[in-house]
């Protein structure tokens, strides 16, 4: 059975190197400066992508929501306004289409509503990806398909059977299916990382691995396991103020993990058992008794 889907000049399967994907997400903090040093910390890392999060406040924000108070780095304001003041507009998103050309990485996004799907789509990109969040969103996943680009599904939150119903919709062709679970950090015994061999053996895509655990060798069995795209949180710094920088990898930690999954696919090997040539002087010297 063929896994394999492309994205960009990339193309991403079984037979392929891991596609790595640093998650700048909303990471940023709203601050362009701060999006473009997390671009190059992924640079550094050499990663295959990085992806940011695009959001409609005023659809995504849950009515009861918009007006409860919070403390952020602009003061005590409403949550309607933080998310307002997280969120990249057209200027913003020129200048990372510009950076990441002229730096030569992959970029996308993931989409939370069909007017952030729309916005995108001005910027050409390589995929849409589709969060948890929004894996039940039939409409947002139809509307998504029409634009006619590979799609990633991440599948926190959600049942085998809700999975099953957005692939239908979605159909096999240019899906990857990300297995997650969407705590921000997640125990590692909630990670399940044997879902993706479930996934493997239930779907004919791809599938990868979208981590918010703590540490680097879930990521690193994820790809053991049959991941072929994994995708990992990015931060400048742990402790920076936002929800998701506690479950986020630190530039030199992802430098490390781009290092580790590398040896770890040049160490899974074809499953076919041989006597190699390096083995020759040990074979000679050590076995006393041969056929």
């Amino acid at each position: 059975m063929s896994r394999e889907i492309r994205i960009g000049d990339r193309s991403i399967g079984d037979s392929h190197p891991t596609f790595i994907v640093a998650e700048i997400g909303i990471n940023h903090n709203g601050d362009i400066k701060i999006a473009k040093a997390l671009i190059d910390a992924a640079l550094r890392a050499r990663v295959d992508a990085v992806k940011f999060q695009k959001r409609t406040p005023e659809l995504c924000v849950p009515e009861e929501q918009r007006h409860q108070m919070r403390e952020t780095p602009w003061g005590y304001i409403s949550y309607m306004e933080y998310r307002e003041r997280m969120e990249f507009g057209e200027a913003e998103y020129r200048e990372i289409y510009e950076y990441c050309r002229e730096q030569g990485v992959i970029w996308f996004a993931s989409v939370w509503d069909e007017p952030s799907a729309d916005f995108m789509e001005a910027f050409d990109p390589v995929c849409y990806k589709i969060p948890s969040a929004a894996l039940t969103d039939h409409s947002l996943l139809r509307h998504v398909r029409t634009k006619s680009k590979p799609m990633i599904l991440s599948t926190g939150m959600s049942t085998m059977d809700e999975i099953k119903d957005a692939v239908e919709i979605l159909g096999n062709e240019d899906l990857l299916i990300a297995h997650a679970t969407s705590t921000y950090p997640c125990d590692p015994d909630e990670l399940n990382l044997h879902m993706i061999e479930t996934l493997r053996e239930t779907f004919p895509c791809p599938i990868g691995y979208s981590g918010h655990e703590v540490g680097l060798v879930p990521t690193v069995i994820a790809v053991a396991l049959g991941a072929c795209m994994v995708e990992r949180h990015i931060t400048l710094d742990r402790a920076m103020w936002g929800s998701d920088q506690a479950a986020s990898v630190e530039p030199g930690g992802f430098e490390r993990l781009v290092k580790y999954i590398r040896v770890t696919e040049e160490s899974l090997g074809d499953g076919v058992k041989r006597v190699y040539e390096s083995e020759q002087v040990s074979l000679s010297r050590l076995r006393k008794f041969r056929k």
